[in-house]
């Protein structure tokens, strides 16, 4: 694959052919560098996980899964160092170009994954979610992107960061091509029913930046039309900034423990924030996680409420579109927990989620996100299909 976007791996650009005929026959997709293809390096974002790691002799289960189904991987993609981090900036591997807008970040840490696909480099491809790695990246480069029920997918072969959070996502830039993928990888036949009531979550739409609220408005008026009943509500009484502190909070400390033998036996390169956040896990109190455990359980009992089957919530992906590439640390780190307390329901509560392209704010992307109750994904992926058939009046 030849490539101007900095979405691959210096090892990257490898092309394993379909395994058979199916559904997904024609289709290509890449892999963030956190599956396992055999007989490649699993790299993780970081030389020195590459080469402190064996090289595996099997595919993952959800590469494995697409080769099955008829398609091609065509490529390994960038990820933010061991996945910790939300804005696609990779010291050791550059940043991947946001091909929707260039002067800008593409979101991380499915950043290569979600390039590739943008860029046309790859009809589809596979990314994780751990606190917003494929909702982020969707929203900034003008994707449709998944993270879908937590516990659902089969994880083998994925490098784990903080297992509680930990799923498998995928990208696609239209939706007949989301639903396609979709339906193999949920092993799934997406019907056509739409759900009967949308929740519009007020407080995250208070939270995001006042152009990206009028931005996304008529995306969740069209929604309304196709379900027919709409009511406001607000999604996290306690706060958002409250859920954001929780999900950081258990992020950190699971990932810490996933890494720690690794650091304490390699000592190896990290960029300076990827350090940080490793260190600040290894010193979260016992008491700190046990109130943040509590606070999950709120959280989730909070929309098992709000979502009954046939309800659907509606939200900001991210509070504002992708910002600027190399911003300074200071300002990166406020960027950052604004992105975190929009995402943080994911890694709590394990509910399906999918964003929407369809809205702008200066020429960049921001998408809107539908959730809904655990194991309710194929009906996300019917609303997305409906709401893209309705806009084009198809």
């Amino acid at each position: 694959m030849t490539e101007n976007i900095n979405a691959l791996t210096p090892e990257g650009d490898i092309r394993i052919e379909a395994t058979s005929s199916g559904p997904l026959d024609g289709l290509e997709f890449v892999a963030k560098d956190l599956f396992d293809v055999a007989g490649h390096p699993t790299g993780g974002g970081n030389p020195d996980w590459a080469s402190s790691n064996a090289i595996p002799d099997k595919h993952a289960w959800a590469i494995q899964t697409l080769l099955d189904a008829g398609a091609c991987l065509t490529g390994k993609t960038i990820t933010d160092e061991v996945s910790l981090g939300i804005l696609g900036e990779n010291a050791f591997y550059g940043t991947p170009l946001n091909s929707a807008a260039p002067d800008r970040v593409p979101g991380g840490s499915s950043s290569g994954t979600a390039a590739a696909v943008a860029g046309g480099l790859a009809d589809t491809g596979l990314g994780t979610d751990t606190g917003g790695s494929i909702r982020v990246p969707a929203s900034f480069c003008g994707l449709y992107g998944i993270r879908p029920t937590h516990g659902r997918l089969n994880l083998t072969g994925m490098m784990p960061q903080a297992p509680d959070s930990d799923t498998t996502g995928w990208f696609a830039r239209d939706a007949d091509t989301f639903e396609r993928v979709s339906s193999v990888l949920l092993e799934e036949t997406i019907n056509k029913n739409l759900p009967s009531r949308v929740v519009v979550a007020v407080d995250a739409f208070g939270f995001a930046d006042p152009q990206t609220r009028k931005a996304l408005l008529p995306l969740v008026d069209k929604i309304g039309k196709l379900t027919g009943h709409v009511v406001e509500e607000v999604m996290a009484p306690q706060g958002i900034s409250v859920w954001g502190r929780t999900q950081r909070t258990l992020q950190m400390a699971e990932a810490w423990h996933t890494f720690q033998d690794w650091i304490e036996k390699t000592n190896p390169r990290l960029a300076f924030n990827v350090a940080r956040g490793l260190i600040m896990g290894s010193m979260v109190p016992e008491v700190d996680r046990q109130w943040a455990l509590l606070m999950k359980h709120e959280a989730r009992a909070r929309l098992d409420y709000l979502l009954p089957p046939g309800a659907v919530l509606v939200m900001p992906t991210t509070p504002f579109p992708a910002p600027p590439k190399n911003l300074p640390l200071p300002e990166q780190n406020q960027v950052r927990e604004k992105i975190l307390g929009l995402c943080a329901h994911g890694g709590l509560t394990g509910f399906p989620q999918v964003s929407i392209p369809g809205a702008t704010v200066d020429g960049a992307p921001v998408g809107l996100s539908i959730l809904a109750g655990a194991h309710e994904d194929a009906s996300l992926v019917a609303l997305a299909s409906a709401l893209a058939s309705e806009s084009t009046g198809d």
